[in-house]
């Protein structure tokens, strides 16, 4: 059997905001590798340096020191420009606060940022009708956000990084604003897009996403203190 792709391969990677005596080291030394075929959880509690280090991972942050490798190019050599081609080419992002335009419909959101992106009219509206399918809300398209409730919201966010047909999707505390049985209907979701060609990293200090996980990456004061298995593994 062939090993997994390496989605993120992270070495030394480090992350320190201000200079001399106001310096805050916040990334200390991270070595993290994320792989296709799992669904991986950063843990951690606040201030541990998890959003510092998806946005590193991302390519949103430049550390101060260290290397990342995502999706086969070691971005932090690249410029700019490099980095956006390769976020859209290869990334999806899921957030707390969904980001969705409210005056767009459900398929609008998803249909609008593909076009952004190059995607003809036509194949755009297309694939937003099938990423909402696969997520539950074929018989939501024409709703605009404030006529769905959280968790739905949630899925419509899902749907938009589906779209694009990522290799790794990225989602920062996707659950937070959730009940217990919408946010394990969420992560549910997400588990099932999970694939050979495809991984999924979570930030969350959400232990109730566990059972979801392949593994565990716990962090603390910057550095990575464990990786244990999840309940999926």
């Amino acid at each position: 059997m062939a090993p997994a792709r390496v989605l993120v391969d992270a070495r030394g990677v480090s992350k320190t905001f201000g200079h001399g005596e106001l310096a805050t080291p916040v990334l200390r030394g991270i070595d993290l590798q994320v792989f296709a075929g799992e669904l991986a959880l950063l843990m951690g509690p606040s201030g541990s340096g998890k959003t510092t280090l998806i946005s590193v991972l991302a390519g949103l942050l430049k550390p101060s020191g260290g290397r990342v490798e995502l999706c086969g190019e070691t971005i932090t050599e690249l410029a700019e420009t490099a980095i956006t081609r390769i976020r859209r080419q290869h990334l999806g992002f899921v957030f707390q606060s969904y980001n969705l335009f409210p005056a767009l419909t459900a398929l609008e959101n998803i249909a609008e940022v593909l076009k952004m992106k190059g995607t003809p009219p036509e194949t755009a509206d297309d694939k937003a009708t099938a990423a909402l399918s696969i997520v539950g809300l074929g018989e939501r398209l024409h709703h605009r956000p404030g006529e769905l409730s959280g968790g739905q919201k949630q899925r419509v966010a899902i749907a938009r990084a589906l779209a694009g047909d990522p290799s790794l999707i990225l989602g920062d505390e996707v659950t937070a604003a959730l009940d217990t049985h919408t946010a394990l209907n969420v992560v549910s979701i997400l588990r099932q897009q999970v694939s050979p060609e495809r991984g999924i990293l979570l930030v969350t200090h959400d232990h109730r996403l566990a059972e979801f996980a392949d593994r565990v990456i716990e962090i603390e004061d910057g550095a990575v203190s464990r990786v244990v298995p999840g309940g999926a593994a």
